[in-house]
C-alpha cells in the first residue's frame, strides 16, 4: 500500500512539472500553479479569497482557522488545536512537500469552499502568502 502512495506522490509532482527527487519550494509550487492556470497569481485576489466567508454550513473562511494574519499561529475552529503559521517566511516547512500541499488544499477547499480550488485560486493564495513577512 505504501508503494501506491509513493507512486501517487511521484505522479502528482510530475503533473506539476516538478521532478520527484527534488524538494519543492513555495516558489516552485507557485510557478506550477501559475502554469496550470495559464496566468500569474495575484496576491490581492489571494488575500481576498483567503478572507472570504464562503457561507457553507459553519460559514468558514481560510482565515477562520489560519487567522487573518497567517504569520501567527491559527486555531482549528472544530478541534481547537493550534495551527502553525501558514506564511512560508515564518514557517519554513510550509509549501515544501507537494503531496502535503495537494492534500491540504483538497481537504480545506472542500470543507471551506465546498469544491476543489482551481489552480488559479491556489496560485493567488500562495502568491499572497509568499509576500507576508514576520
Amino acid at each position: 500500500m505504501g508503494g501506491r502512495r509513493t507512486v501517487g506522490a511521484l505522479l502528482a509532482l510530475a503533473s506539476l512539472g516538478l521532478p520527484a527527487a527534488q524538494a519543492a519550494t513555495p516558489a516552485e509550487l507557485l510557478a506550477a500553479y501559475e502554469a496550470q492556470a495559464k496566468a500569474p497569481g495575484s496576491p490581492e485576489r489571494g488575500q481576498k479569497f483567503f478572507t472570504t466567508n464562503f457561507g457553507r454550513e459553519l460559514g468558514f473562511s481560510c482565515a477562520s482557522c489560519h487567522g487573518a494574519e497567517p504569520v501567527k499561529n491559527g486555531r482549528d475552529q472544530v478541534t481547537e488545536k493550534s495551527i502553525r503559521p501558514l506564511a512560508p517566511a515564518v514557517n519554513a516547512q510550509r509549501f515544501t512537500d507537494k503531496a502535503k500541499v495537494d492534500t491540504w488544499f483538497r481537504l480545506n477547499c472542500t470543507d471551506v469552499v465546498g469544491r476543489a480550488c482551481t489552480p488559479a485560486e491556489k496560485a493567488d493564495v500562495l502568491s499572497w502568502l509568499i509576500t507576508l513577512k514576520p
